[in-house]
């Protein structure tokens, strides 16, 4: 028999933790940075906060290479639907991959991956270039699934939602940094020096080395559960084996994987799609210059301060008083008003009201996304991560819709088409029945499985842990 003691990475904690519940922390402390809760708190939103930034860090830039290369407004989507394109594929893998190997490691390798094309910026030449380059930088965003699962990894289900939408909206917060460090100062200050088009070409050398070094400091400082890390925990008998592929299959064929995957797509498709569209909107229907559109379009993203993570504190207090129906309640209250907000800024034709309107809708857009990963714990533990996977990629598949429609339409019937599909996603809320939980407009939570945790290890759901573990 093999001690406790010898087991575990870490003998005590400085947070409060659940010994039932795979040393999960019951507490968030934002000021602290220690291993192994916190550590892999604040790593994992800034890892996504750098991903955003390389991501994003051609948006800002649009006008000035749509006017080097000469390109068409069709051209500039095309690049910018590539981007958020890139990154579908990879959620869907990282989720089975986090199941397996934890979050630490893959978020790591991906950043020091994409670091690479986001260096090579300054040698695009045409339209294919930039979609080729944006589609292999693209692949940044995919740390999302990372992001989320590392803080289902080390909190408990209670405080899960608060701290999946803290490290979500913190990380999202990227976006918006990325348009005034980019467009606003770093792009400006490149220009004092050299032309124009040097200044688009080289400035991306920044972002690209800070995602480097961002990987391999992940790689070094940080752990992949409580207890330490997944290959000593797999050795010493305290995790069992995961198969990737059972994983996959298991979140694959859970339908409400699938609703939360629309739902996402109606709330983050819509937050990836300002972050490549707005700056290009307010040049084109207002008439600003680079560096004034891209502080405008950095008010969306710097909503994530604070927004998602009301999302998911909502979505928790929600949860304390009326159990799974309050997470859905406020789930549907925030698409709703996401998609009523869209129909507004569609019509607004004064500069001042358009940004007043964004700041409302970015915050419901924001909130939306915090809410649906207050769910995403909930629908089936031992495969969470790949449902986070899944859910995930929806958000890149709604970018990849609205962003066609942008690129089709003109920016009033792409607005109208994308505000009227949110309204309606708000309603597939009645149709989420999670096993033990109560619906929205019926059904009643079984004190029996409230006691379960999520993602507990080894401690398994009997039917999923012979499904995962086959």
């Amino acid at each position: 028999h093999i001690s406790q003691a010898e087991i575990k990475k870490y003998q005590t904690y400085v947070l409060k933790v659940d010994p039932e519940d795979d040393d999960k922390a019951t507490e968030i402390k934002l000021c602290n940075f220690a291993r192994p809760h916190m550590r892999a708190f604040h790593m994992s939103w800034w890892g996504f906060f750098i991903a955003f930034f390389i991501w994003f860090a051609i948006a800002p830039l649009l006008g000035e290479i749509r006017a080097t290369l000469g390109l068409s407004k069709a051209q500039v989507w095309t690049s910018s639907i590539c981007s958020v394109f890139g990154t579908i594929f990879l959620r869907f893998i990282n989720g089975p991959m986090c199941d397996k190997y934890g979050a630490r490691i893959p978020m790591g390798l991906i950043l020091i991956l994409a670091s690479i094309p986001t260096a090579l910026t300054g040698l695009v030449t045409n339209a294919t270039g930039l979609a080729i380059l944006r589609l292999f930088i693209g692949m940044a965003g995919s740390t999302f699934v990372m992001c989320q699962f590392w803080t289902s990894r080390m909190f408990t289900k209670e405080v899960a939602g608060t701290a999946n939408a803290l490290v979500g909206g913190w990380g999202n917060l990227g976006g918006g940094v990325t348009q005034l460090v980019m467009g606003t100062f770093l792009f400006p200050l490149f220009k004092l020096g050299m032309s124009p088009e040097m200044a688009w070409r080289t400035v991306s050398i920044v972002p690209a080395v800070v995602a480097l070094i961002t990987g391999t400091v992940i790689l070094r400082i940080t752990d992949d559960a409580p207890k330490g890390y997944y290959k000593e925990m797999k050795k010493n008998g305290t995790m069992p084996e995961v198969s990737a592929s059972a994983s996959f299959r298991a979140g694959f064929m859970n339908i409400n994987t699938w609703i939360l995957f629309i739902q996402y797509a109606c709330c983050f498709g819509v937050e990836l799609t300002m972050n490549n569209a707005a700056a290009l909107y307010f040049i084109d229907r207002f008439g600003q210059t680079t560096e004034a559109a891209s502080a405008i379009a950095s008010i969306f993203g710097w909503m994530n301060l604070f927004a998602r993570g009301v999302g998911g504190y909502a979505s928790d207090k929600a949860n304390t008083k009326m159990g799974m129906r309050g997470r859905l309640i406020v789930q549907t209250v925030c698409l709703f008003m996401d998609g009523a907000m869209v129909l507004i800024f569609a019509h607004t034709n004064s500069m001042g009201v358009a940004i007043f309107v964004m700041v409302i809708f970015s915050t419901f857009v924001q909130a939306a996304e915090g809410s649906t990963y207050g769910i995403v714990p909930y629908v089936n533990p031992p495969v969470t991560g790949s449902i986070a996977g899944i859910v995930g990629a929806g958000g890149n598949v709604g970018a990849v819709c609205f962003g066609i429609g942008f690129r089709q339409l003109d920016y009033y019937w792409a607005f109208i088409v994308m505000g009227c599909t949110i309204v309606f996603s708000s309603v597939l809320g009645v149709f989420i029945f999670i096993k033990g939980y109560s619906g929205l407009l019926c059904g009643e939570e079984d004190p029996e499985v409230n006691k379960k945790k999520t993602l507990s290890v080894p401690e398994q759901d009997a039917e999923a842990e012979k499904e995962v573990n086959a």
